[in-house]
């Protein structure tokens, strides 16, 4: 191998392979980034793969001879960010042997690698016919939806954040069994003039870690291109080819719960707020709350137009505000985590938000008011304790 390329591209797409690489592997070529010179193209190729997760790019290279190596992922990325941006990047690897010397105006840097030979091939299924998204469409279900999904590897389908896609368009959805939400968009495919894929005349449906998701969210917000990427989705393996880059996922085993029966179908109260200023209230009461419990009180006053939020930390102290709010039902009294209300009001864009619930104990839902009504935040009360 022995080409020359630009250290600010070779150093930025450094950073986006190693997102992939395995922290703890369990061979140590897995600590490694692969690295593939291609004459006939004139492009550098990076992987990296923990078996789960997989990130490949390339970027353009004058490459003098073809060749490939395996690096430590964690040693090359930090001297390549270090080298001088204004100078070009010279790499040579003798074939047959496994140490890489690299050349810049800095200095001259040698490191010794793996074969390429071991290093994991990336699952690249890419039969069939790929499901085209407009990229800008799934990062906005993405966001409206990972941070929902659970932390708790022991939920292992919860990890994940659910793509069905039908006839109306595509619907992102995550839960961790104390909140859901659900994202719908309606022009998140590109239009092809045939049906959406379908498995046996089934709705195209996939969970997929929030992990590589939230890769995937990360590599699509940096690009420049409007182009629409490709999904592919064939035997526990979902591959998403973007531009230069490529990321391939395994997807999550078994079937999701049937989220939409948690959504009730009426509501016999609702609240509308300023979505900004219910956030800043929260943020405040946040401090006391996350003294104790984490549990904010929101009171409902019909007559008077408000709606008053309480923090009690015990031993600590105690806090309460009042915000005007438009209130249709009943007065009420209800409790929830201040953490999942602040994360669902901040994936919102709307001016203002609807609050509604039918009573103390059953799932409340958060919804944009205008600006984006495909949005449901559905969240679980705590139940109050009275003395």
């Amino acid at each position: 191998m022995k080409l020359v390329c630009s250290q600010a591209e070779l150093s930025a797409s450094l950073q986006l392979v190693s997102r992939a690489v395995a922290t703890r592997p369990t061979h140590p070529v897995l600590a490694n980034v692969l690295l593939t010179a291609d004459a006939g193209t004139g492009r550098l190729s990076l992987t990296g793969f923990d078996l789960s997760l997989g990130i490949q790019t390339s970027l353009p290279a004058a490459v003098e001879t073809s060749g490939a190596i395996t690096l430590p992922a964690k040693m090359f990325g930090e001297i390549v960010a270090r080298l001088a941006t204004d100078s070009p990047i010279s790499l040579s690897c003798p074939e047959g042997e496994e140490q890489l010397e690299l050349t810049n105006l800095s200095g001259s840097y040698k490191m010794r690698g793996m074969p390429a030979d071991d290093y994991p091939d990336l699952p690249l299924a890419q039969s069939g016919t790929p499901i085209r998204f407009h990229a800008e469409a799934l990062v906005k279900g993405l966001r409206a939806t990972l941070f929902a999904s659970s932390p708790d590897e022991n939920k292992q389908l919860l990890t994940g954040v659910h793509l069905r896609l039908d006839g109306e368009g595509l619907e992102c959805a995550a839960t961790d069994g104390h909140r859901l939400a659900v994202q719908r968009l309606s022009h998140a495919v590109e239009a092809s003039g045939g049906e959406p894929p379908a498995a046996d005349g089934e709705d195209f449906a996939v969970t997929v870690p929030a992990r590589s998701l939230r890769e995937l969210e990360r590599i699509l917000s940096g690009r420049g291109s409007q182009e629409p990427l490709s999904l592919f989705c064939e035997r526990g393996q979902v591959v998403v080819l973007s531009a230069d880059q490529v990321l391939t996922s395994r997807s999550l085993d078994g079937t999701y719960p049937n989220y939409r029966q948690l959504i009730p179908p009426s509501f016999q109260r609702r609240m509308v707020l300023d979505r900004r200023a219910f956030i800043a209230a929260l943020e405040r009461m946040a401090v006391l709350a996350d003294q104790h419990n984490n549990v904010v009180k929101i009171s409902a006053d019909p007559a008077a137009g408000t709606a008053t939020i309480r923090a009690d930390a015990q031993d600590v102290g105690s806090g309460s505000e009042s915000l005007a709010a438009t209130i249709e039902g009943e007065a009420i009294e209800i409790a929830f985590n201040v953490r999942y209300l602040l994360d669902g009001l901040k994936a919102m864009g709307s001016d203002q938000v609807v609050l509604q619930c039918n009573a103390a104990t059953t799932p409340a839902v958060l919804a944009p008011v205008g600006a984006d009504e495909a949005f449901t935040y559905l969240v679980m009360p705590v139940q109050i304790r009275t003395s």
